[in-house]
């Protein structure tokens, strides 16, 4: 059995519970505690002293994910940059899941014996590692030298979609559904490597007639690959840049992640703009809405 603690803030909270939502866990309450999270799984514990303890196996996944909503380095070491064992694949991974503001951005590259050692040789590496600028800067190189695909999910889409499906995962992998299909449609090959996030059944039943005879394959830390360490940086260079064009459509400072920043810029959107338009800039599920109603 694997253990993970951290302490975590109220504003956080909210969207590290809907992250357990969106793995069907049960709620309850023990002692000392606001609530218990449950799967078949594992165990996740929010006390009252604001200390987050999960317990249960293969838990890395689910705390890389709390990681990113944190704003942190993940705790659980990531691995040497890897490839997966194949001549021409395409990686997939996202940006703005844990991010109250902004839109959901799912990347797509195809790699293969041309393009992958210049990407090693570029320094492309999971975005967490990376800061902005540096981003923006490989963003240039992989579009440059690699068949690709960016799916912007709009803040008003990203609602939309999610009170269509009620669901996180299934709504993720209608993302990167659309990138693989998209790239297939440039380039066909026979293989797709995504971070696993969810049941491996849903990348693959939002896949359509292109993409229905490639071999998919899910891991956990899949970003350790250069192909979804490559697509990982699209999906941030893209989030960054939207969020850019929202803070200059509505004149406002919109920060990353869940935080007290974050709350107060929501209010002085709403004191600007009204409530009513919040989803023109925010994903409405976050338990964050409730504090601003």
């Amino acid at each position: 059995m694997n253990t993970y603690s951290q302490k975590i803030t109220s504003l956080q909270v909210a969207a590290i519970k809907d992250l357990f939502v969106s793995l069907n866990a049960v709620f309850d309450v023990v002692q000392y505690s606001f609530w218990r999270a449950k799967t078949n799984t594992f165990q996740a514990v929010y006390y009252t002293s604001g200390k987050l303890l999960i317990q249960g196996k293969n838990i890395e996944n689910i705390a890389i994910e709390i990681d990113k909503i944190l704003g942190i380095n993940s705790c659980f070491e990531q691995p040497n940059l890897t490839d997966f064992n194949q001549e021409k694949y395409i990686g997939t991974d996202e940006s703005g899941k844990g991010d109250f503001f902004g839109p959901l951005v799912v990347a797509g590259v195809q790699v293969d014996k041309n393009n992958k050692q210049k990407f090693i040789e570029l320094g492309i590496k999971d975005s967490k590692k990376l800061d902005d600028k540096k981003i923006l800067m490989l963003a240039n190189q992989i579009k440059a030298n690699s068949v690709h695909s960016v799916v912007v999910i709009t803040p008003v889409k990203y609602n939309e979609l999610y009170f269509k499906f009620n669901n996180l995962n299934k709504l993720l992998a209608w993302g990167h559904a659309r990138a693989i299909e998209n790239i297939l449609e440039k380039s066909p090959c026979n293989y797709a490597l995504a971070d696993k996030f969810g049941d491996e059944s849903l990348i693959k039943n939002a896949l359509m007639q292109k993409g229905r005879s490639i071999v998919l394959n899910q891991m956990v830390r899949a970003e350790s690959d250069i192909a979804v360490a490559a697509a990982s940086v699209l999906a941030r260079a893209e989030f960054v840049k939207r969020m850019q064009e929202l803070e200059l459509k509505y004149e406002l400072q919109l920060s990353k992640g869940v935080s007290d920043k974050v709350i107060q810029q929501a209010k002085t959107f709403i004191a600007k703009y009204s409530f009513d338009r919040l989803n023109e800039i925010a994903k409405m599920h976050f338990k964050t809405v409730n504090e601003l109603r």
